[in-house]
């Protein structure tokens, strides 16, 4: 089972995240690859240098951010060329690792991608599952966390699709808007119910890929019409 786990800015989702790692479930972090995919050395980084040019590199060969961020913040043409660059070798990187959790045998692995919902990754995953609190609560954590006014803290919130809106396309989420323990109890459930749900089947899957293969495309195109009933019927 692949799980896509996701969330709103301010909902808790790096912490949830760290708790299942702490269970000794597989995590493959977009934010981490994306990172590691413009490593000095890269394709990647290739890529961008010849399309930005030698300037959005430090002197140890490295990506700078910062300038790189100021090439394409106000240029939408020129960020969706980023765009471009980066996330296919986001995405070939992070389905190399569900092929290396399956080739180890795990039952399942989450995904753990800030704009899940926001692109088409979602529609590929076994099940989308939200880290979700109140808007209000959302708004406090964030003005808390970043020291900022609540007009600061609006302003990124309205930038992101509202947290109540994802709740149309997850399948399960998880409350975070209590306390560590409540968090921890909700994590053990969650884990469990997922090795429930796995079952046995894994097993066949994994001993006869070909099985594999044909239940996972089989899983994929039913939850697919299921999802879109889902949000018609939400959207009416």
């Amino acid at each position: 089972l692949v799980i896509g786990l996701t969330g709103g800015i301010a909902t808790g989702k790096s912490t949830v995240s760290k708790l299942l790692k702490e269970r000794h479930v597989p995590i493959i972090d977009a934010d981490v690859i994306a990172r590691q995919v413009v490593e000095p050395g890269t394709s990647c980084l290739a890529k961008i240098v010849k399309k930005f040019g030698d300037g959005i590199l430090i002197s140890d060969g490295s990506l700078d951010r910062k300038a790189l961020g100021s090439i394409i913040f106000k240029d939408e043409q020129k960020r969706k060329q980023l765009n471009a660059i980066v996330h296919p070798a986001v995405r070939r990187a992070m389905l190399w690792g569900v092929v290396k959790c399956w080739l180890k045998g795990e039952r399942f692995c989450v995904l753990d991608v800030p704009l899940l919902i926001e692109g088409p990754l979602w529609k590929l995953v076994y099940k989308v599952v939200l880290v979700y609190c109140p808007p209000d609560i959302q708004l406090q954590r964030l003005m808390l966390r970043d020291n900022s006014s609540i007009e600061d803290a609006s302003s990124r919130l309205d930038s992101q699709i509202p947290i109540n809106d994802k709740l149309r396309y997850a399948d399960d989420r998880i409350d975070n808007s209590g306390g560590v323990e409540q968090l921890n109890a909700k994590i053990d459930a969650f884990v469990a119910g997922l090795r429930r749900e796995a079952g046995w089947s894994w097993v066949v899957s994994w001993l006869i890929p070909p099985y594999g293969i044909v239940s996972a495309a089989c899983i994929l195109a039913w939850r697919a019409l299921w999802r879109s009933h889902k949000l018609n019927d939400k959207s009416t």
